[in-house]
This record gives structure tokens, C-alpha cells and sequence, in this order.
């Protein structure tokens, strides 16, 4: 074994990963400096996220080993490293951030509690000084109003808002290591920026290495000092990210850095009868606790009126905490609100398209018992379609429970030939209907999803954050879908999205929110070419930043 460099702080040699009889990672052999950033990047499945876990030595070794390889953090070996030992170089030596923040976050646990945690077993520190280290530390990452979120608990937190959390945590004892596992995933553009910065400044203040695992090539410009590439469990390429972007050398990576969602919108009738509209949409909460608290209301919708189209796509952009997800949440009577919402009948024809006379059946208020009965015309897709899908149910469960419902008369037969159909028009085979949601690649998962959406024939669906936690070549094939489906069946889509060029290649108009509130609307191609406010000039150059950045 040859003497490692001084600065050397990974080094990974000839490293396979088998679960059982299965290797899922043959023969990587990569390191990072200190000071450095490497980024591993390639699709889902090709061992990147493995072979992190593996450094951690946070694989499932009951049936996961190593049949070949070294690794080792500044000279130590941790490959079959008792797990006293690995617990003075977790958190310490090394410090990692997850792709989902709720797999990571105790549930019932305030967050307060889980930073102190870190700072108790590897600090030492007393109750004072640790809620001191916690509050620097969330405002470090840019949480808002981080006094009442050392309160709070994972659920109450936005899903960015809980990842800036687990950045917190990894950062809590300034590693010499830090693995970001897809540290993005979650947030929006503008938050990407400052969470990149964050890290950027950090790792160069701390002289940490930073091993950066994700599937978004704007962040790896941005970010990389160098570039491994693997794809179904070999390590293909790797050298600088000049070298990689500029020049790259195996087919696979060509053909990954060319996968990227793009083209236009479906065209569209800016006239076409309305799905849904809403006037003056106002969700509020009460933030205080206790029997005595003073009370004290969040505005997390603020007096919104939006109009949803047939065949038309809705963009809804903003921070994280901006109000996206609450004002879907509210047009879908999911949670509560004050204001109207309609929905159009087609018994009464097109409606008023003009948009300027009350139309169609007031939801707001409707009991539970008649609301069931629009549901069909009103699906959602979310983020997580692992987390979305019942484990333990079939595909073909899935998928048909809506039908079920909504559909009594039809047959077991019926149903099933109704599901091979919606599988079909996603691009599944139909024998995927008899297989559970674990033996799908995410992107797969995600077309389940919008099959059981879809299967309904809503009139509008709603789309939150569908394409966040997919790779880019499959993010362009779930576009590529949903601009077909749309097309076939003129559904509205209302579509959620911190990615601004997903966005700009579904949406023919958007609204921009902020603080509960709209401040820009108008047709998605002029906005994006031309923002009137301060607040979506910054939200584009943002996004424009980390496409662009070499």
C-alpha cells in the first residue's frame, strides 16, 4: 500500500459492493483532497449513493458486504471497522446530509433537541452553549426565524426548510469530511444558490473536502473541482469538471450531459374554458402553543385568486415557504381556507371564458360526503412517489383504487384492463400491474403515480415538485410524458415546481408567490423573458446562475 498524500482525506481503492450474491458497485477507486470537491454524478442505480453509504459504513452489512476494496479517511482504514470505533468518525470526522431529510429526522423529536443531540455526544457541550451552537447554526443555513424553529418539529417544517436542518446537523462539529448526498434535491432555485455558497464557503473557511453526490449538472459546474462518473455500478470517467464538461470521453457521460428537460409547452388556447377558478383564497395558521400563548396567525395564503384552463399549465414558483404547496393544498379542499373556489360543470356548458361572472359549483363548504363525488375531476401527483405509494400494496391496487371508488359498477376484469391501458400510456408494461412500488426505479415510480392519477380522467391535476427527486434524463422523459398526456386528453395541470427549466417546459402561464402572496403573473414565456419585479429577476438569476455556471 502506497504512502497517501498529506491532504488526502478519502481514499477509495478498488471498492465493490455486493448486496448478497449481487454486486451493485465493482472496482471504484477515486479520492478527494482536503479543500476539494468531487462530485459523483449518473443516473438512479449506478451505485453513487452506495458507495457514499459505504464510507459512512452505513450499509445494511447483515446482508450487504465488500468483496473487494479499501476504504480509507484520513489514513484510516473504516472497512470492517467496529461500530465504536465508526461512531468517533461519524458526525465527527465525517459528516453527511441525506437526499430526504424526513428519513433522517426523528418525528417526534423538536428540532432544538436533534442538533443539541450531535453537539452532546461529540462536544460535550451543556444545554446553554449547545442552543447557542443551534441557533448560529440554523441561521448559518438560512432558516427563518430560527428562535421558533428550535421548537418545532420536522413536520411543521417545509421540506427545504428541513433540509437546511440536516445541513445544520452535518456542520454541527465542523467534519473534515462532508458527504452531501443530493443536498438540493428539496429547494427552491434561489435557496439552492445559498445553500451551495454555504457549503462553498464553509468547505473552504473549515478547508474541509466536500464529496458531492447529485443529478443536477448545474450544481455540479457550479460546485465540482472534479467529476466521477459511474452508470449501473462501474466507475466510467472521472477528471476535472472542465475536462468533463468540455471534453467528455465515454458515450455514457455524453449522453448524460445532453439529457436535460427542454422544448415548449403544448399549444394552447389562451381562451379555453376554465377548470377551476378561485378569488381572494386566504389560508392562515396559528403558530402559537400552549392554552395561554398568545395567539399568533401565519398568512401562508394571502387573498390569492388564480383561473386553471383546459389544456392549459399553471406554473406556480417561489422560496420555499412562499405558499406553493398551501394554495394547491386549499384548491383541493385538502386543508382549510376562506374564499371561493369553483369548480366547472360541464353541465353548464363552457362557462363564462371571458372569466369575469361566477361559474360552476362552489366547493368551498361543500360537506365531506358530496366533496367525494368531485375528487375524480380534481387528482394529485407528489413529489416522493416512493413515499406516496403504498408499499404494501400492487400495482395494480394502486391504480385502480380510484376506479373502485368512482366507479363501482365495473368489474375486477374491467379494472384490470383499465390499468394495463393506463400503464400502456405511461410507458410501463402491463405486467407491471401485478409488481410492488420497491421494484421501481424512481422515475418508474413517478409514471405509477400519474398513472393513478390519470386513470380518473381529472380535469385538473396538480403537480408537486414531480420531476425534484428524479435524474435529468429521466426528468426529460416525465416532461416529455406529461406534455403528451396533456395533449391527448387537454388536462389543466397545475404545476408546482422549484426547477425553473422543468417549468418553462410545461407552463403557459405562471404566477410567482412570495410570502402568501402573488407578486407577478402573466404568460410564462414573458416572464421568463422579461420579470417586471425585483423579487423574480433574483428568483431567475438564480436559477439562470446555476445552469450557466462553468
Amino acid at each position: 500500500m502506497t504512502d497517501q498524500p498529506r491532504d488526502r482525506i478519502l481514499e477509495i481503492d478498488d471498492l465493490s459492493v455486493a448486496f448478497r450474491e449481487t454486486e451493485v458497485v465493482r472496482g471504484v477507486t477515486l479520492h478527494v483532497d482536503r479543500g476539494e470537491t468531487l462530485a459523483i454524478v449518473g443516473e438512479s442505480g449506478s451505485g453513487k449513493s452506495v458507495t457514499a453509504l459505504s464510507v459512512m459504513q452505513l450499509l445494511p452489512y447483515e446482508y450487504a458486504s465488500h468483496p473487494t476494496g479499501s476504504i480509507r479517511v484520513d489514513g484510516r482504514e473504516v472497512v470492517g471497522l467496529d461500530e465504536d470505533a465508526m461512531l468517533a468518525i461519524r458526525g465527527d470526522r465525517v459528516g453527511m446530509v441525506f437526499q430526504e431529510p424526513m428519513t433522517s429526522l426523528n418525528p417526534l423529536h423538536h428540532i432544538e433537541k436533534q442538533i443539541a443531540e450531535v453537539l452532546y455526544v461529540h462536544r460535550g457541550m451543556g444545554v446553554a452553549e449547545a442552543r447557542e451552537r443551534a441557533l448560529e447554526l440554523l441561521t448559518l443555513v438560512g432558516l427563518p426565524r430560527p428562535e421558533e424553529r428550535l421548537r418545532a418539529f420536522p413536520h411543521e417544517l417545509s421540506g427545504g426548510q428541513r433540509q437546511r436542518v440536516m445541513i445544520a446537523m452535518a456542520l454541527a462539529n465542523e467534519p473534515d469530511l462532508l458527504i452531501a448526498d443530493e443536498p438540493t434535491t428539496a429547494l427552491d432555485v434561489t435557496i439552492q444558490a445559498q445553500i451551495l455558497e454555504l457549503l462553498d464557503d464553509v468547505k473552504k473557511r473549515l478547508d474541509m473536502a466536500l464529496l458531492l453526490i447529485t443529478h443536477d449538472l448545474g450544481v455540479v459546474r457550479k460546485m465540482a473541482d472534479r467529476v466521477a462518473v459511474m452508470n449501473e455500478g462501474d466507475l466510467v470517467e472521472q477528471g476535472t469538471a472542465a475536462a468533463i464538461f468540455g471534453a467528455p470521453q465515454h458515450e455514457y457521460t455524453r449522453r448524460l450531459l445532453a439529457a436535460e428537460p427542454s422544448g415548449d409547452p403544448v399549444p394552447a388556447d389562451p381562451a379555453a374554458p376554465e377548470v377551476m377558478r378561485a378569488e381572494d383564497l386566504s389560508v392562515q395558521f396559528n403558530l402559537a402553543r400552549g392554552f395561554f400563548a398568545r395567539k399568533s396567525i401565519l398568512k401562508a395564503v394571502n387573498q390569492v385568486s388564480v383561473v386553471i384552463r383546459r389544456g392549459q399549465t399553471l406554473g406556480i414558483v417561489g422560496e420555499s415557504g412562499s405558499g406553493k404547496t398551501t394554495l394547491a393544498m386549499a384548491l383541493l379542499r385538502l386543508i382549510g381556507s376562506e374564499g371561493s373556489i369553483l369548480l366547472q360543470d360541464d353541465d353548464l356548458g363552457d362557462g363564462d371564458s371571458g372569466g369575469h361572472e361566477r361559474f360552476g359549483i362552489e366547493l368551498q363548504g361543500m360537506k365531506a360526503a358530496r366533496l367525494r363525488a368531485f375528487r375524480k375531476d380534481m387528482q394529485i401527483v407528489f413529489q416522493d412517489p416512493y413515499g406516496s405509494l403504498p408499499p404494501r400494496l400492487s400495482v395494480n391496487q394502486i391504480i385502480e383504487a380510484g376506479l373502485k371508488i368512482h366507479q363501482p359498477e365495473l368489474s375486477a376484469v374491467e379494472r384490470r384492463s383499465q390499468v394495463s391501458a393506463m400503464l400502456a400510456e405511461v410507458g410501463l408494461e402491463a405486467s407491471a400491474q401485478d409488481r410492488y412500488p420497491h421494484e421501481f426505479s424512481g422515475g418508474q415510480r413517478q409514471r405509477i403515480a400519474i398513472a393513478r392519477a390519470i386513470i380518473l380522467r381529472p380535469r385538473l391535476v396538480v403537480l408537486d415538485e414531480p420531476t425534484s427527486a428524479l435524474d435529468l434524463s429521466v426528468q426529460a422523459q416525465i416532461v416529455d410524458l406529461l406534455r403528451d398526456l396533456q395533449r391527448r386528453h387537454q388536462l389543466a395541470y397545475l404545476f408546482i415546481s422549484h426547477d425553473l427549466k422543468v417549468v418553462r417546459a410545461l407552463a403557459h402561464e405562471l404566477i410567482v408567490m412570495k410570502d402568501g402572496e402573488i407578486v407577478e403573473r402573466g404568460e410564462a414565456a414573458r416572464l421568463f423573458e422579461a420579470p417586471e419585479t425585483d423579487y423574480t429577476r433574483a428568483l431567475m438569476a438564480a436559477a439562470y446562475d446555476l445552469a450557466s455556471s462553468a
